[in-house]
């Protein structure tokens, strides 16, 4: 009966996180349909197709195209935490040193990360207010003014760092990520539309052999969004188990346990930061116009351009990187290889200490590797396809939507099943 009252309490507490989390869903929602005040958002519809919104817009639900308080979504944060992570790797001492202090030293980071973002919120939503009152023919400030700009910077900054703190308080009270779960939201709630206007746009105007053509397309793209999905949940799951041996235990005695080493360890994150890192550049070569710009200009406009070739493989190697980089954040082979000693635990056949590091750094990065192929095969084939059979590389559904999408879910289920264990575990003890 007591073990009972327990499950039917963790049950309990499941349903309010998520409920709560619904709840933040709705507030975001909400405030994405708020237009900031002195904006003709109906001026960027005509820009809707053209791909400068793209990825930003979809992140975002919709909220840039309709110029709304939280038309900037989390990318000024997301690039905010880049930025600190790559401090944080012995280029600033005290970053370095914050990082290895604990409980105290994470809040001074995320203190530092916040202003970061404020800063960077500040100058980007600058940019876009300039450069999209440019790109509608000078119609989306209705008074384009100095004091207009400032005052249109600080409330989609504020709105900004308004998500945030939602983000935080999904964190902490809710379920799964905070700032993940935003950007969840944001893309599923964009899928019904943007797969609509697909649709619509399939077979609209065609008859006979092109609109069968067409339909054939579109259920080729279903097939492969769903078995982009299997991939992304097999992988996702898949691990390594490296078999761990303990000194105290009698000689040929055989071992019960093991080190988890997921194939892809860095998650979404890297699709996560490289979007961020390179939609923020591709917003603002957009507003400049590289028709009659010089090579540089061209040259750095087609890099972070995903519909151009050059731009694709860049965030090819963006997405490799980052996967490298985070999967060796996540899991520290320094730290493995000191718990592991102070456990009086050892993987066989190497030596503890130096020797266990260093195995764990080469496994990691082969498994990166693996990892690295997987991300880059979802993320860009539907690049690629989009090259040959002409289709709109904004619809939600695209490569990198799904695997944020799905990362995300997988993750926020792990978290849930984790809670309901933690409360049984509980009620364990307590019999």
């Amino acid at each position: 009966m007591f073990s009972f009252l327990k499950n039917a309490f963790a049950v309990r507490d499941i349903r309010r996180r998520i409920l709560f989390t619904l709840f933040i869903f709705a507030v975001f929602r909400l405030g994405s349909h708020i237009p900031v005040p002195g904006v003709n958002a109906g001026a960027l519809q005509s820009l809707s197709n053209t791909g400068v919104l793209g990825l930003l817009n979809t992140f975002g639900g919709g909220a840039l195209q309709r110029y709304s308080i939280f038309a900037m979504g989390v990318s000024p944060y997301i690039t905010a935490s880049i930025i600190m992570q790559l401090l944080q790797m012995d280029l600033v001492p005290k970053f370095t040193e914050w990082a290895k202090q604990g409980e105290v030293g994470r809040r001074k980071l995320n203190q530092a990360t916040t202003y970061t973002a404020i800063v960077l919120g500040f100058i980007q939503s600058l940019g876009l207010s300039f450069g999209f009152n440019q790109l509608s023919g000078l119609g989306l400030i209705n008074n384009p003014t100095m004091a207009t700009y400032l005052t249109i910077a600080l409330i989609l900054t504020a709105g900004t760092m308004f998500l945030v703190w939602l983000g935080e308080q999904i964190t902490r009270n809710g379920v799964g990520n905070g700032v993940s779960m935003l950007i969840f939201a944001g893309i599923v709630a964009e899928v019904p539309k943007d797969f609509y206007g697909f649709f619509q746009s399939s077979i609209s105007g065609v008859t006979g052999n092109e609109l069968t053509q067409n339909l054939l397309i579109l259920l080729a793209i279903v097939l492969v969004i769903i078995v982009s999905i299997v991939i992304v949940v097999l992988m996702e799951r898949a691990q390594r188990r490296i078999p761990i041996h303990h000194s105290k235990k009698a000689t040929g005695a055989r071992h019960t346990a093991h080190l988890p080493l997921k194939i892809n360890s860095a998650g979404v994150i890297p699709v996560i930061f490289a979007t961020s890192f390179i939609t923020t550049p591709q917003t603002i070569f957009s507003f400049l116009s590289t028709d009659n710009a010089g090579p540089v200009m061209q040259f750095f406009g087609n890099l972070f351009n995903l519909q151009h070739p050059l731009g694709a493989v860049f965030y090819t190697v963006l997405l490799i990187a980052f996967t490298y980089f985070y999967s060796l954040v996540q899991v520290n082979p320094e730290k493995v290889a000191e718990n592991l000693q102070k456990q009086g635990a050892y993987i066989p056949s190497v030596r503890p200490g130096n020797d266990t590091e260093t195995f764990i750094t080469q496994l990691i990065n082969r498994l990166s590797g693996v990892g690295a192929l997987y991300l880059t095969l979802i993320a860009v084939l539907p690049i690629v396809a989009g090259f040959i059979w002409e289709i709109p590389m904004n619809i939600s559904l695209s490569g990198t939507s799904i695997l944020i999408v799905v990362g995300v879910a997988i993750e926020t289920t792990k978290q849930i099943e984790g809670r309901m264990v933690k409360r049984r575990y509980k009620g364990f003890l307590y019999q």
